[in-house]
């Protein structure tokens, strides 16, 4: 082999090179004797740095051999999907934002952040209204809805329905009335109360209600003070253990018909770019008209002004303000929302003006019960209903076939009337009130 080698080279034109090469095979041929036995020292010796492959070339084998694989896994992706595979089902899309699947409160109508909310548990609590100590009420801007009636003696008071509720202090609390008890029932609700009318009493007794009623282990009376015997609170975590002891875990609510938020940003009368709303008029009761913004109500339950009740309308807010006839704002106390023990509201909450975002007057037939004092109204039937709602009124009939039914609302022309999402304020007014505009 040797010899070949050397003949070949001897033909060379580059004695240069012909040295060089001879170097290169003697060197070889020391690597052979050395790796007998001894491989891997084999493996270590270098070649001649002439003899090193060039980076460039070590380059392009990198790019080729990732090439190659890349290939092959390609290859085998295709081969091995199933034949009938969909292209969505191998790439999932991320799911955009459906607003179909957004979940709105029963009671109020409002967006819910948890959906797991909408089922909770409701509470329906008499609210006084007097002047013997019963105002400013505490939590009761948390409300989502409030029934107005007259309790006795042309005196006011609120079945007000709460559903996760955190207020730290809520009340008064007083007695309940048979018509309050009816507009309650609909929305499932412990009915939290201090005793009442005995005819109120049998139905809850008969009725198989989830019921509160005076009941030291979750309501508490604060320091007598100005308010004499209108000092009997609750608080929202007493309220939760109530229902959780009693295994009252959900409310099956029963609420108003709603608009979504975004259908009722659109009905809101703008007189500043000529927005209007739609109407159905008391003229005739096939035609509509147009209404321009109603900047006030008053509501006159034909008794006191301390109990009549005006509202203001407040474009920006698109709420209405609510204070009473004598001219006095209906301010309540505001509560944190955090358990701060068996409180005095004056001394842990702030006052705020109620502003509901509708507000609802119903005529009611109504008159002395057989007492000569307390007061008898029908809750089921229809009448004559106002809807003051995103600046506009519409004129209607409400309408509650049984205890059991909801109220609904409908116009002029039968069609059903959707109340904006929000606090919503439903006033019981006697066929001997008036409704001014």
């Amino acid at each position: 082999m040797d010899e070949n080698i050397t003949l070949n080279l001897t033909n060379d034109e580059n004695p240069k090179k012909e040295t060089l090469i001879k170097q290169s095979v003697a060197e070889v041929e020391t690597i052979k004797k050395e790796a007998v036995g001894k491989p891997e020292k084999a493996k270590r010796k270098k070649l001649p740095k002439e003899l090193k492959p060039s980076k460039k070339w070590l380059a392009l084998m990198i790019i080729g051999i990732v090439g190659l694989i890349g290939g092959i896994s390609c290859l085998a992706f295709v081969f091995l999907m199933p034949e009938k595979s969909n292209p969505e089902l191998a790439f999932p899309k991320i799911p955009s934002k459906n607003t179909s699947e957004e979940t709105y409160s029963s009671l109020t109508g409002e967006k819910l952040s948890d959906p797991s909310l909408k089922n909770a548990p409701a509470y329906c609590i008499q609210t006084p209204n007097g002047l013997d100590g019963a105002r400013p009420q505490s939590g009761l801007n948390e409300a989502g809805v409030i029934f107005e009636a007259i309790a006795e003696a042309g005196i006011t008071r609120f079945a007000s329905i709460y559903q996760n509720p955190g207020a730290s202090v809520i009340g008064p609390i007083r007695s309940l009335r048979l018509y309050y008890l009816e507009w309650d029932t609909p929305f499932d609700c412990t009915i939290v109360h201090a005793g009442g009318a005995d005819d109120a009493i049998a139905a809850v007794s008969s009725g198989g209600y989830k019921d509160l009623s005076e009941d030291y282990q979750y309501m508490y009376r604060g320091t007598y003070g100005s308010r004499l015997w209108n000092n009997l609170f609750t608080t929202s975590a007493y309220l939760k253990q109530f229902s959780s002891s009693h295994g009252y875990g959900t409310s099956d609510i029963k609420g108003f018909s709603r608009l979504t938020p975004d259908e009722s940003e659109k009905a809101r009368v703008n007189e500043s770019v000529k927005e209007k709303l739609e109407i159905t008029t008391p003229t005739t009761e096939n035609t509509s008209s147009v209404s321009v913004k109603i900047p006030s109500v008053s509501l006159r339950f034909g008794g006191y002004d301390s109990f009549n009740v005006d509202y203001t309308y407040d474009e920006k807010s698109n709420k209405y303000l609510r204070s009473y006839g004598s001219g006095v704002d209906h301010e309540v106390y505001e509560c944190s929302q955090e358990d701060l023990g068996e409180r005095n509201p004056e001394d842990v909450c702030k006052l705020t003006q109620l502003a509901p975002s509708v507000v609802v007057a119903i005529m009611v037939n109504e008159r002395k019960a057989s007492d000569n004092y307390h007061e008898d109204i029908t809750t089921t039937g229809s009448g004559d209903a106002y809807i003051f709602q995103n600046g506009g009124v519409i004129e209607g009939t409400w309408s509650k076939p049984t205890r059991d039914d909801q109220i609904t609302f409908s116009d002029k022309n039968g069609k059903e009337i959707k109340l904006a999402p929000g606090q919503t304020f439903v006033s019981a007014i006697p066929n001997y009130g008036s409704i001014e505009y």
